[in-house]
């Protein structure tokens, strides 16, 4: 008989970012006051789920996303470089034409080439240690539930590498809002799909529901 497994990849709550910068991996960048409510918006939507093992990223964000999940389950939190946000050659600068950095020539050589990309960390390496994370997740939770909070692209990343479609996408496409659920499902080992879904969707701005670049990769 099978052993039915579900790996949850959830991307942290809004972060208190007032200058508008893609804050990457810098240290101090915290959830806002909206944020909060998001991670504990999230966390009682799953809080009747079989979670048994509980990841995070080292980013405060992250951190600060699965603690209401951690307090209501009793479960630990385990932090996993693996899932950090990835690294790109931006950071910490505003992204964008008019006073951002796409304004200035010197950096279009960055964004010479999408499929890699060629503006920071290349998708398949982020695929690769998502992809592990997750293996070690569902062996920890097997037959039950785990949930690893992350960031956008490494969500995004590693959602295309299970279905096996391309990583290359346009940023504004991806279907990974503040606080969201992508669940993935297995069979044994076997991957046998994904639900998405948007447990503080109610409390998402329509203002920021356009802006799924700003902020990390």
């Amino acid at each position: 008989m099978s052993t039915r497994t579900i790996v949850h990849l959830m991307r942290h709550g809004e972060v208190h970012n007032p200058d508008g910068v893609l804050y990457g991996r810098l240290p101090e960048y915290y959830l806002s006051d909206l944020g909060h409510e998001m991670a504990e918006a999230a966390a009682d939507f799953l809080s009747k789920n079989e979670i048994i093992h509980l990841v995070a990223s080292p980013l405060e964000r992250a951190q600060q996303t699965a603690e209401p999940l951690s307090k209501i389950l009793e479960v630990a939190i385990t932090t996993d470089e693996r899932v950090i946000e990835a690294d790109n050659l931006f950071e910490g600068r505003t992204f964008g034409v008019g006073d951002g950095a796409l304004k200035r020539p010197a950096n279009w050589w960055k964004l010479r080439n999408p499929f890699r990309p060629s503006w920071g960390e290349p998708y398949a390496h982020i695929a690769e240690r998502m992809r592990a994370a997750v293996t070690d997740a569902r062996e920890a939770a097997r037959g039950h539930e785990a949930v690893i909070v992350s960031h956008q692209l490494p969500v995004w990343i590693a959602r295309r590498s299970f279905e096996e479609k391309s990583f290359v996408h346009d940023p504004r496409r991806r279907q990974c809002a503040l606080a969201s659920l992508t669940s993935l499902t297995f069979d044994d080992d076997h991957f046998d799909g994904f639900t998405y879904s948007e447990p503080a969707g109610h409390l998402i701005p329509d203002v920021l529901k356009g802006k799924k670049f700003v902020g990390g990769a």
